[in-house]
């Protein structure tokens, strides 16, 4: 079993930056592949970032390229989304997601773990 919890959300005006962080615990963290959805309001959980056990490859939506970094800590267990340029439209609760091989990346049915989730709310 593996643990996953979010933390790092908040509300921020329009332009600004957030940093999501993702503890895990219960599995050995470098074998699992991370992934971040979110999920706005009145609206399905949808793909965000996606990064391999290394680190040294991930994977975007495109409305995120250019304003989201996705990384990883594999010493500390954690997993990162550096969020800038934010948007009200970013506006949505984000969760955490691994998999210790996910058959498609930019699939929530492809992740086992999922964390409780964070808020992030972006104000015009």
């Amino acid at each position: 079993q593996v643990q996953l919890v979010e933390s790092g959300g908040g509300l921020v005006q329009a332009g600004g930056s957030l940093r999501l962080s993702c503890a895990a615990s219960g599995r050995t963290f470098r074998t699992l592949f991370m992934g971040w959805f979110r999920q706005p309001p009145g609206k399905e959980r949808e793909f965000v970032a996606h990064i391999n056990w290394s680190g040294g490859n991930t994977h975007y939506a495109d409305s995120m390229k250019g304003r989201f970094t996705i990384s990883r800590d594999n010493a500390k267990n954690t997993v990162y989304l550096q969020m800038n340029s934010l948007k009200p439209e970013d506006t949505a609760v984000y969760y955490c997601a691994a998999d210790p091989n996910p058959y498609l990346y930019y699939s929530r049915s492809s992740y086992t773990y999922w964390g409780q989730g964070t808020q992030v709310t972006v104000s015009s």
